[in-house]
């Protein structure tokens, strides 16, 4: 399992794009489609793609750039 979760939906290319930030960035993550859970679709609906730390609580909402996902990386490690 990984530290941190892309949350978005299918065929949203905003959510394409931040997958691609997010892999050249290098982390690992796991995708979440929102569709697939009510508390999620009220939580995000609007927000996606947002990128979240699966334990910390810490989310970077979109627009965001690979110096946003490494710094929320940075902020998990400290």
């Amino acid at each position: 399992m990984a530290d941190f979760i892309l949350y978005g939906t299918e065929g949203c290319h905003l959510c394409e794009e931040a997958e691609q930030i997010v892999r050249l960035a290098g982390l690992v993550f796991d995708k979440q489609d929102i569709i697939e859970d009510e508390a999620l679709q009220q939580r995000y609906g609007v927000k996606i793609p947002v990128l979240a730390h699966r334990d910390g609580g810490l989310e970077l909402h979109w627009p965001f750039g690979p110096e946003q996902v490494l710094w929320l990386a940075a902020q998990v490690r400290a």
